[in-house]
């Protein structure tokens, strides 16, 4: 009796919501699951960081439910970077835990919080390989890149971002939308030197080296500032999408960029939701309680 081929599990459409610590990457979870609900999206969170908690959304997979930085930390005596490359290592090593849990959720669209740790995503390969378990699974994924739009009032600050986002864009080999998340504080950091499109669409850094020049400190890292710049516009492929995650058009701005990435099509309903809640009285429905603790970190 010949048997019957595996059926291929339907296409699922999500984010990988990465960043480095304090870029508002579960602020945007949460927004953004506030957000595809009321367009009637069905989407659930899944935490990919062993060192979160206090999540502020319900969590459908808890990946502190299979190991946690705490205790690595402890039982292995690790630091909490050591100890968060290790629980990535382990959670590759256990990917059958990961995908029965997803299987509960087949119809939904997928958010993963994912840890904040740089290096994960710029030469270290335990996230990358899960990212390409997850398309093996038929995963259709856009990496969301946040950035605190802070650093955009400092050249050599925002030169720095660059580089990382262009380090991860080309290490972790998905569709990449990064964001400059916190735009409602960025008056807050100081005037910018340019207006916001120079820094969006990445524009002739030359302008910023200029800037860097007049610093007697960067004035001797010219060369080195010259040769980095020169590498983010050869590759020319870094540009950034504003936030705000308590505005509608913002929100809608960044989800409409993240479903081009990955191939995801609004439905009828989903189109009609969204243009009837666009036409609403701002903040009728949308809004968030929210403040900012001493260091600048977005609380609930």
């Amino acid at each position: 009796m010949a048997t019957q081929p595996s059926q291929t599990p339907s296409l699922r459409f999500g984010q990988v919501v990465i960043g480095p610590p304090g870029s508002g990457k579960t602020i945007y979870c949460r927004g953004m699951q506030e957000f595809l609900s009321h367009l009637g999206r069905k989407v659930v969170v899944v935490n990919m960081d062993p060192a979160n908690e206090g999540l502020p959304y319900p969590c459908a997979v808890d990946i502190s439910e299979l190991v946690t930085l705490d205790d690595v930390m402890e039982g292995l005596k690790l630091g909490p970077n050591g100890g968060l490359l290790y629980c990535m290592e382990y959670l590759e090593a256990n990917l059958d835990w990961l995908e029965t849990k997803l299987e509960e959720h087949s119809d939904c669209y997928f958010l993963f919080d994912c840890p904040g740790q740089v290096e994960l995503y710029t030469h270290q390969n335990s996230v990358k390989n899960i990212f390409a378990q997850l398309a093996k699974w038929n995963f259709r994924l856009t990496a969301v890149h946040l950035v605190d739009s802070h650093y955009c009032a400092d050249p050599a600050k925002f030169i720095s971002v660059l580089c990382t986002s262009l380090s991860t864009m080309l290490h972790v080999e998905l569709p990449h939308v990064n964001v400059l998340s916190k735009m409602d504080l960025i008056e807050q950091y100081g005037k910018l030197a340019f207006n916001l499109d120079f820094y969006t669409d990445v524009m002739d850094l030359t302008y910023l080296l200029d800037h860097l020049a007049a610093d007697p400190f960067f004035r001797k890292f010219l060369k080195l500032n010259e040769k980095l710049a020169g590498v983010i516009q050869d590759y020319g492929l870094v540009s950034f999408v504003p936030l705000n995650v308590q505005d509608r058009e913002s929100m809608t701005q960044v989800l409409r960029t993240v479903d081009k990435a990955n191939g995801y099509c609004f439905g009828n309903l989903e189109e009609r939701n969204l243009q009837a809640m666009m036409s609403a009285a701002v903040g009728a429905d949308f809004q968030f309680t929210a403040r900012y603790d001493g260091v600048g970190v977005l609380c609930w």
